[in-house]
C-alpha cells in the first residue's frame, strides 16, 4: 500500500486531516519504527521479510511490538486514533511537546514533522532505547527520548502534553509544566467505565471528550484507584440470560454505542466492559460487587442479566437506556468534564470528578 493510500485509509475513519498532518503521515515511514516486526491479529509474528509486512504496517491498525506473558506492553497506536489525538493537541511549529509513553517513536516523529520539539518519556528502558534508535534511523530531528517515570517527567516548560498510555488521571506535574500559557493543553486517554476515552484538558482542569479509545495501562501513580470496577473476565461470570428485548433496529453504530457507554459510566459506578460470547466487540456491563454477575447492555439495546442481584442490575441498565434516550442520545463529544485531586495523597493525580451535558 502506498503512503497516499495510507492517508486516505486514515481519512476513512472519519478523521479530518489538516494538510500538515496528512503530509506528516505521508512522509514519515512507519516501517522504520517496527524493525523487529509486530504481532498479527491472529497472534503470529509479522517480520520485515514477510510478503504482507508493508500492507499491515500501512493498515489503519495498532501494531503490538512487545508482549510480556501474553499481555501487550508496547505498541504503535492505530493511526486514525493518533491523528485524532494530534489534531486535538493543536500542535504548532515551535511548540515543545511532552509525550508520556514513547512506544515505537512513530508518534513523536509525526509531532516533530509538524514542527514541534518533543520530549518523550517511557518507563521501559528497552522501549525507550528502541524508540531512540528508530527516530535516528528515520532522521527525525528535535526529539529527545528519556527513560523515566511519566508521572514526574523532566521539569521543563512545555506548550502541550500528549499521553499515549491509559491513565486513571493526570499528573499535576503536567499542568505545572504548561506554565501560565492560556492555550496549554493535555490530551490523554483517561479511565472511564473500563475503557480509555480521550480527554482534551485545558489548564483550568476542564475537559471535553475527543473520541473513544483503548490503551495499555500505565504503571505507577497514574493507575491510582478510580471508581470503576476492573473489566469482567469471561470465565468468572455466571450464566447471563435474556432480560429485556432489543430496542434499536438496526443496532447502534459503534460510536453511538460508545456514547451510551460513556453516559452509563457517568450515571453508574459499576459500569465496565465484558467479553460476551458470540459478540465480536466487548460490551457495556454493570458488574455486581461479587464480580460474577450483573447486567450487560448489547448494541441493539437488549439486556442480559445473571447472578444473585440480576433483577437489580437489569433494572439499572434499563434506567440508563431510558435516561440516555430522554437526553437525546448524547454522543461522547456532548460531555464536559471537570477534574479534581484524588489518588494516593503521596502521589496525587487529577481525576474526572464532575460531568455535564452540552448540546455539542
Amino acid at each position: 500500500m502506498s503512503r497516499e493510500a495510507f492517508v486516505e485509509r486514515i481519512r476513512q475513519g472519519d478523521v479530518a486531516l489538516s494538510p500538515e498532518l496528512a503530509a506528516a503521515f505521508a512522509e514519515v515511514p512507519r516501517e522504520v519504527f517496527v524493525p523487529d516486526g509486530f504481532q498479527r491479529r491472529d497472534g503470529s509474528w509479522a517480520g520485515p521479510s514477510d510478503a504482507d509486512f508493508l500492507d499491515l504496517v500501512y493498515d489503519d491498525d495498532v501494531l503490538v511490538t512487545k508482549v510480556d506473558g501474553g499481555t501487550p506492553v508496547s505498541s504503535s497506536s492505530q493511526p486514525s486514533l493518533m491523528a485524532l489525538m494530534i489534531a486535538a493537541l493543536d500542535v504548532r511549529p515551535g511548540h515543545t511537546v511532552l509525550e508520556i509513553g514513547a512506544g515505537t517513536g512513530y508518534n513523536a516523529a509525526l509531532l516533530a514533522r509538524l514542527g514541534a520539539s518533543v520530549i518523550s518519556v517511557d518507563v521501559q528502558q528497552d522501549v525507550a532505547d528502541r524508540a531512540r534508535s528508530a527516530l535516528a534511523r528515520a532522521g527525525a530531528e528535535g526529539v529527545r527520548v528519556v527513560h523515566g517515570d511519566g508521572y514526574a517527567p523532566p521539569g521543563v516548560r512545555v506548550d502541550r502534553v500528549i499521553v499515549t498510555v491509559g491513565v486513571a488521571g493526570l499528573s499535576p506535574r503536567w499542568i505545572e509544566q504548561l506554565g501560565d500559557a492560556p492555550d496549554g493543553v493535555v490530551v490523554a486517554p483517561v479511565e472511564h467505565a473500563g475503557t480509555h476515552p480521550v480527554l482534551r484538558v485545558t489548564r483550568d482542569l476542564r475537559a471535553r471528550v475527543v473520541c473513544p479509545s483503548g490503551f495499555m495501562t500505565a504503571a505507577g501513580p497514574l493507575t491510582a484507584a478510580h471508581p470503576f470496577p476492573a473489566p469482567a473476565m469471561p470465565r468468572t461470570l455466571t450464566r447471563l440470560v435474556p432480560y429485556a428485548e432489543g430496542r434499536f433496529d438496526p443496532p447502534l453504530e459503534p460510536l453511538a454505542y460508545r456514547g451510551l457507554w460513556y453516559a452509563a459510566g457517568v450515571w453508574h459506578r459499576r459500569a465496565t466492559y465484558a467479553a460476551v460470547p458470540r459478540h465480536e466487540q466487548n460490551c457495556l456491563m454493570l458488574l455486581d460487587e461479587e464480580r460474577t454477575g450483573g447486567a450487560i447492555v448489547l448494541p441493539d439495546g437488549s439486556v442480559l442479566a445473571g447472578g444473585g442481584e440480576a433483577d437489580r442490575y437489569a433494572t439499572d441498565a434499563l434506567a440508563i437506556l431510558d435516561r440516555w434516550l430522554e437526553a437525546g442520545r448524547p454522543p461522547l463529544g456532548a460531555w464536559r468534564v471537570g477534574l479534581g485531586p484524588g489518588g494516593d495523597p503521596d502521589a496525587p493525580i487529577l481525576l474526572p470528578s464532575s460531568w455535564e451535558l452540552t448540546s455539542g
